[in-house]
């Protein structure tokens, strides 16, 4: 069986309680309930891992690419996305392909610096704005890989 995995950054432990009103109030079991009922749970399987850490998270992006099963990988980096050129240099290292997600529309916020994506140039491809359907969306776009654009 296939692989997703879902990989979430700093402070989305916090998800469906911190500024509910940029973030919503869905919280993480509930976004990873709705990922599991857009996928096909005969042929793909669902993991999650979150940290405030960037080392753990890049720890975790090289285990994923050691780990034969792992088709996909969902990443929302949080604010990492915005400043971490070794979360970037460790998904450029590995053959996994990664979506990066964003709950909110980053082009949309007031803060410059959220409008800037490290990450970016070395994902699969992004989405962002649609609160926790970003997910799905990317589990989608993943389970279709003869329909993606190579970066």
């Amino acid at each position: 069986m296939k692989k997703l995995l879902i990989i979430d950054g700093p402070n989305l432990n916090l998800l469906g309680k911190r500024q509910p009103h940029i973030y919503g109030t869905d919280n993480t079991q509930t976004m990873l309930h709705t990922v599991r009922q857009a996928v096909p749970a005969e042929q793909y399987s669902i993991d999650y891992f979150q940290s405030n850490h960037e080392g753990t998270i890049i720890d975790r992006i090289h285990a994923a690419a050691d780990d034969h099963e792992t088709a996909g990988i969902i990443l929302n980096a949080g604010a990492y996305t915005h400043t971490s050129l070794a979360i970037a240099d460790a998904i450029a290292a590995i053959d996994v392909p990664v979506v990066e997600v964003h709950i909110s529309n980053v082009h949309a916020r007031s803060e410059q610096i959220r409008h800037t994506s490290l990450i970016a140039p070395v994902c699969r491809g992004t989405i962002t704005g649609f609160g926790i359907d970003s997910y799905v969306l990317a589990a989608i776009a993943l389970m279709r890989p003869e329909k993606q654009a190579r970066r």
